[in-house]
């Protein structure tokens, strides 16, 4: 049996990490539907409860982000193996590199969403605070641990650009600590600010909101202004040492058109697939009309959550799934068959 090439399985791997990603974000919206089971229309919400959904989608982040991360170290490993100017080792780098980058704007998105939800939701008497923690702070923590820990792992300590020491130990050059703190500092800021916006107003509950963004947005151009002077000191101490010789890629810094292409098809896919299974998900439910002058146990109103059905799987999931295999299997045939070394006679 043929064994795939390292090149190829850098690109597959992210690749399977987007189908894992689709199938728990879809198991996500599928809790959703039970963690949202009745509605009180009268002055008192109900209690808040533990969202098992929050897991389930940052879970998919997770596993879209690693798969993203191990592609590109593989993808590194190749291209040092078989030289720089190899057409599928390059690509597959390429294509390692952007996935990363979306998975840490995801992983991103998924802390700042997290804060924006909450931050004017209910939160008072009858509130759990260790479910409140749960379904709201932890996340926040873990999802900013993640793109942390990728980002540095994937443009400030990967395999190509570990330095050792005398006794052949990996060890960080003063630039590495500068550049990693520059990465992670305003990131760490941001995930501060959005906690203690959280804690100030859902402690107080007083007109003080505006301020309250205010310091958010201080603490942020802070953790900014510290990342720029980190940054710019490994900037210098680069500049400083002596320029290492390197073969210069051909068309360096210019992306090729069909490479382009083909990844905004991929994008637009993998968006239609991932928008109609949420769609397809919410037709489970059906809420009842909103009952006139309710009193009492009158205004609960209990959505009814259908069992999926064999109709219900072809017509509305079949479609997102085919979507998601149409992305995946069109990036992988694009980028491999574009970037085949020809054969020598």
């Amino acid at each position: 049996m043929r064994k795939i090439p390292l090149e190829n399985r850098a690109v597959a791997l992210p690749l399977l990490g987007l189908v894992i990603a689709w199938a728990l974000f879809m198991g996500a919206a599928y809790a959703d539907l039970y963690n949202s089971n009745s509605y009180y229309y009268g002055e008192t919400p109900e209690a808040e409860t533990f969202k098992v959904s929050v897991y389930l989608n940052f879970l998919g982040i997770t596993i879209g982000s690693l798969a993203s991360l191990f592609g590109q170290t593989w993808a590194i490993k190749a291209r040092h193996t078989l030289g720089e100017d190899h057409k599928m080792a390059r690509a597959a780098h390429r294509f390692t590199n952007l996935a990363v980058i979306i998975s840490l704007a995801i992983g991103a998105i998924f802390a700042i969403s997290t804060f924006l939800a909450s931050f004017n939701s209910y939160y008072g008497q009858g509130s759990d605070v260790f479910i409140h923690f749960l379904n709201v702070y932890l996340p926040i923590f873990l999802a900013t641990a993640l793109v942390i820990t990728v980002l540095l792992r994937a443009f400030v300590f990967r395999v190509d650009t570990i330095e050792t020491n005398e006794e052949g130990k990996p060890k960080m050059s003063e630039a590495q600590k500068a550049l990693g703190l520059g990465y992670a500092v305003p990131i760490l800021a941001a995930a501060f600010a959005m906690i203690f916006g959280l804690v100030v107003y859902q402690v107080t509950r007083t007109d003080l909101q505006v301020w309250v963004w205010v310091i958010i947005q201080l603490i942020i151009a802070l953790g900014i202004i510290a990342g720029t002077r980190f940054s710019s000191k490994a900037r210098l101490a680069k500049t400083a040492e002596a320029p290492k010789p390197r073969k210069a890629l051909a068309a360096a810094g210019a992306a090729n058109l069909n490479f382009v292409l083909s990844i905004v098809f991929g994008a637009v896919v993998s968006v239609m697939a991932f928008t109609f299974g949420q769609m397809a998900i919410q037709k489970l439910q059906e809420w009842p009309e909103v009952p006139v002058d309710c009193k009492d146990t009158e205004c609960y109103v209990e959505p009814s959550i259908s069992a999926p059905s064999i109709e219900w799987l072809f017509e509305d999931l079949l479609p997102a799934k085919v979507l998601l295999v149409l992305a995946v299997v069109g990036i992988y045939l694009t980028i491999t068959e574009r970037n085949r070394e020809k054969k020598q006679a």
